[in-house]
């Protein structure tokens, strides 16, 4: 029965969601009409902080957009990328298939969610030139299904944000070790809880028929030149041997580990660092780096876009105190036991409006974290929670599917119905042992 459900609501999906930039205009505009409904703000004061908050979160946008971009530039590294199709050819079953894509870029997902987009993406693209028995546009949605355990990854936005030293909240919770958030017993439950449950929903989603296979996208790029095609000068031989980037990708990797002696927690700045350094070693050189690299940007164009407007719509909710009627709402309705569940669906809210964790955190961890600590809730559940829900609902919000969905050639209508049911999955399971286990 479900298959038959989620494939007419798939249908329904296809025919009434917009493009996803059209989406965050029309979140902004909502934000506005409702803030100035709600909030006693001068309208002309929410024009001037939604200008001013456009370009609040460029540092993290540059974090954000280096974390993605050098997670994709890794997993195009060619033993990689062979590898990824080698594991793909494994799977000779529908069945196979959709479980194959989830498992494996749920691997991904908790390594680097940056690395997860494109190891999503080449996985669901080679498995289905493999499989044409598999329904394509759940398949992407297979790929990108894993997003809503990255909070539980070592590339947590908010986990990692808590671990910094000096974090804007340090004065408040302190300095949070990785031990009491991404690696706390119960994020670990609630982990391996949603990869068991998660890939047996999407088997009973699969449609039995009306399958829409894999077909290559359009777009053909134009051949590169090789390095034995080009002239061969000292430019050209600097630019093609391995030795830079070998060399460069050494002193990166250095830097990690003796800032990991040191008893650093990860952080999102030494992710970035240690991935970028892995791409220059394992690229053969650093003129194929900088096209790997190039070639990247295109799928996170999108996302450039768009961080911009979801700022200015932070800005908004913060500005208006529309951000603290919600959460304070909610949390006024919290006890001590309640309060982990709370904040959970509180940040799923919240994170419609503004798909950002970090982001999120800066809006939702001001006002959770003192009232959740007077409750005697731990600091580190807090993070947790708030980071579970943004991490929910970005089934829902289409923003962090783009890169992925760039690279397959659909669109986000193509796989949104899926992921909507999914997301109601996932809430209900994550409640329930959000209330028991944190």
């Amino acid at each position: 029965m479900l298959n038959r459900v989620s494939e007419r609501f798939s249908k329904v999906v296809q025919r009434f969601l917009p493009d996803a930039f059209v989406i965050a205009v029309l979140m902004t505009l909502f934000v506005f009409v409702l803030a100035i409904i709600v909030t006693p703000t001068d309208p002309l004061e929410l024009f001037q902080s939604y200008g001013d908050g456009f370009w609040t979160y460029l540092a993290f946008t540059m974090q954000m957009v280096l974390l993605l971009m050098t997670g994709m530039v890794l997993a195009s590294v060619p033993f990689i990328r062979k590898g990824l199709e080698a594991l793909s050819a494994k799977a000779n079953t529908a069945n196979k298939a959709y479980l194959y894509t989830f498992l494996i870029t749920s691997a991904a997902y908790y390594i680097n969610w940056g690395l997860a987009v494109i190891v999503g993406a080449i996985v669901a693209r080679e498995v289905g030139k493999r499989n044409q028995n598999a329904h394509f546009p759940l398949l992407v949605a297979c790929a990108y299904a894993p997003t809503a355990l990255y909070t539980a990854g070592l590339s947590s936005s908010i986990g990692l944000t808590v671990a910094t030293k000096d974090h804007f909240l340090a004065d408040v919770m302190g300095v949070i070790p990785t031990s009491d958030t991404i690696f706390h017993p119960g994020t670990i439950l609630i982990l391996i809880t949603l990869v068991i449950t998660m890939p047996i929903f999407i088997l009973f989603m699969a449609p039995k028929k009306n399958i829409i296979p894999y077909t290559p996208k359009e777009k053909e790029q134009q051949p590169i030149k090789t390095e034995k095609e080009e002239e061969k000068t000292f430019a050209t031989s600097l630019e093609n041997t391995p030795i830079l980037g070998i060399l460069i990708g050494l002193v990166g990797l250095i830097y990690t580990i003796l800032q990991l002696g040191k008893g650093t927690d990860l952080n999102l700045n030494l992710i970035n660092i240690l991935f970028l350094s892995l791409g220059l070693m394992f690229h053969r050189s650093l003129n194929q780096y900088g096209k790997a690299f190039q070639e990247a940007a295109g799928s996170i164009s999108p996302i450039i876009l768009q961080f911009p407007f979801y700022a200015g719509i932070i800005a908004l909710l913060g500005s208006s105190g529309l951000a603290d009627i919600i959460i304070k709402g909610m949390i006024s309705i919290s006890s001590t036991e309640s309060f982990g569940v709370i904040t959970y669906w509180t940040a799923g809210l919240v994170n419609l409006l503004a798909p950002s964790g970090g982001g999120q955190w800066a809006l939702q961890g001001p006002l959770s974290v003192p009232a959740g600590m007077e409750l005697g809730v731990d600091p580190g559940v807090i993070a947790m929670v708030v980071g579970w829900g943004d991490a929910w609902t970005n089934l829902i919000q289409p923003f962090w599917a783009l890169p992925i969905l760039s690279i397959v050639g659909l669109h986000i209508r193509h796989i949104m119905g899926y992921c909507i049911l999914l997301a109601i999955w996932i809430g209900i399971v994550s409640s329930i042992l959000i209330y028991f286990v944190y």
